[in-house]
C-alpha cells in the first residue's frame, strides 16, 4: 500500500477565522486580547466623552488653546476605542464584524485615521507649550484659540489623506471570506507599496513624531530649570499655580505618549522577524516546529505589551483629573448632574462659579507674559 504524498491543508484555512488559530496555538495573546481592552473601553467610553465636554465647555476654551487640542484629542481617542472594539470581536473573538464587500478596505480606513490624529495631536499642544515656556512673547501671536481649532482641522485631513491608502491596501477575499492585503499591493515583496508604504507612515507617526514631541519635552524642561534657579519662579509664585498645573498635564500625557506609543512601534518592527514555518504541517508538528513556536511566543508577547500601551487612549481623564484642580472640579460638576446632587454640589460649588482657567494662552487678553512661563520642578 502507497504512502500518501498530499500535503496537509494549509493550516489558515483548517480553522474557521484567525481568533480560532490563535486560540489553539497562542492561547496567552486571546487571553490578553480579551481580558486586557475591555478594561479600557470602559474607561475610555466614560471618560473621553466627560473629557470632551469639558475641554470644550465655554468657561475651558474660552482662553486656552490647549483645551482645542485636548478635547479634539478625546474624541479621537474615543472614537479609536469604539474602532478597536469592533477589531477585538473580529480578530480575537472570531465575530466577523467587518468581512464585507467594501467593508474590510472602509474599516481600516476609519481604524487608521484616529491613530494618526490622537499622536500628531499630542505633537500640536507639545509644541504650543514649547513656545509658550521658552519664547513667551510669541505667545500672544502663535497659541490662539482661533490658530489651535484651524491646526486641528489641518492635522485631521493631513491624517485622513494618509489613511486613504488603507482602501487600496485591504481587501476582501470573498473565497474564503476574509480581510487580508491586496494581492496588488504585495506585488514586489519587501519593495510592495503595501510595505513600503506601512513602514514609511508608521516609522514616521508612531516613531519620528513621539521622538519629536520628546525633544520638545526635553528643552521645555530645560527652561524651566534655568528659570528656576535664576529665581524666576520664585517672584512670579503668587500667580503660577493654574500655568504649573497644566504644564504638568501636558507634560505628563505626552510622556504617556512618548512610551507607551514608541514601545508599541518597537513591537510591530519586529514583528517582521518572526515569521512562521511551512503552513501544510499538522497541529502537532505546528507545535513542534521553531519557526511557528517563536512566532506563537513573540506574539503572546507582544499583544500583552500592545494592550497595555493601549491604555494611552484612555486614560488621560486620569492625567487630568491628578494634575488639574479645575478639570477635577469640572468632573464633580457634571457628576452632580450640574449642580442638582446636594451633598456633592457642596463640595465645588462655592469654587466652580465665576473662574476662569489658562494653559497656554490669553487669547488677546493681557497678561503676564513671564508668569506664564514660570513652573516648579517639583512635578
Amino acid at each position: 500500500m502507497e504512502n500518501s504524498t498530499e500535503p496537509m491543508p494549509n493550516v489558515f484555512l483548517r480553522y474557521p477565522s484567525i481568533a480560532a488559530l490563535i486560540d489553539t496555538f497562542a492561547p496567552g495573546a486571546s487571553m490578553a486580547e480579551r481580558v486586557i481592552p475591555p478594561i479600557w473601553y470602559l474607561i475610555g467610553f466614560v471618560g473621553n466623552p466627560m473629557s470632551a465636554a469639558i475641554w470644550f465647555g465655554k468657561r475651558m476654551r474660552r482662553n486656552n488653546s490647549s483645551a482645542i487640542y485636548l478635547g479634539a484629542l478625546s474624541i479621537s481617542d474615543f472614537i479609536f476605542l469604539v474602532l478597536h472594539l469592533i477589531a477585538t470581536l473580529h480578530l480575537a473573538w472570531g465575530y466577523k464584524t467587518y468581512n464585507t464587500k467594501n467593508g474590510c478596505e472602509v474599516f481600516h480606513f476609519f481604524y487608521y485615521v484616529p491613530q494618526y490624529l490622537s499622536t500628531l495631536l499630542v505633537l500640536g499642544f507639545t509644541v504650543e507649550r514649547y513656545i509658550a515656556v521658552v519664547h513667551p512673547f510669541l505667545k500672544e501671536k502663535w497659541c490662539t484659540v482661533r490658530r489651535a481649532s484651524f491646526l486641528v482641522g489641518i492635522l485631521t485631513l493631513f491624517s485622513v489623506v494618509i489613511a486613504s491608502a488603507q482602501t487600496y491596501i485591504w481587501f476582501y477575499y470573498s473565497l474564503t471570506d476574509s480581510c487580508n492585503i491586496r494581492p496588488e499591493a504585495q506585488v514586489g515583496g519587501n519593495g510592495s507599496f503595501w510595505n513600503v508604504w506601512t513602514w514609511i507612515t508608521d516609522l514616521l507617526i508612531f516613531g519620528v513624531v513621539p521622538l519629536i514631541v520628546l525633544i520638545f519635552n526635553v528643552l521645555v524642561l530645560r527652561e524651566i530649570y534655568k528659570l528656576s534657579n535664576n529665581g524666576v519662579i520664585a517672584r512670579q509664585s503668587g500667580g503660577t499655580n493654574s500655568t504649573t498645573a497644566s504644564t504638568v498635564t501636558l507634560l505628563a500625557v505626552s510622556f504617556y505618549l512618548i512610551v507607551t506609543q514608541i514601545a508599541s512601534t518597537i513591537l510591530n518592527c519586529m514583528q517582521y522577524v518572526f515569521t512562521h514555518g511551512s503552513i501544510h504541517l499538522t497541529d502537532e508538528e505546528v507545535r513542534e516546529d521553531p519557526e511557528w513556536s517563536s512566532m506563537f511566543t513573540f506574539m503572546t508577547i507582544r499583544k500583552i505589551i500592545d494592550t497595555i500601551c493601549l491604555s494611552h487612549y484612555a486614560c488621560y481623564v486620569f492625567i487630568y483629573a491628578f494634575t488639574g484642580k479645575h478639570f477635577r472640579k469640572e468632573i464633580l460638576y457634571i457628576l452632580t448632574c450640574y449642580g442638582r446632587s446636594s451633598w456633592l454640589d457642596k463640595i465645588c460649588s462655592k469654587t466652580h462659579r465665576g473662574e476662569r482657567y489658562s494653559m497656554v494662552t490669553g487669547n488677546g487678553n493681557p497678561v503676564s507674559e513671564t508668569c506664564t512661563a514660570t513652573f516648579t520642578t517639583n512635578i
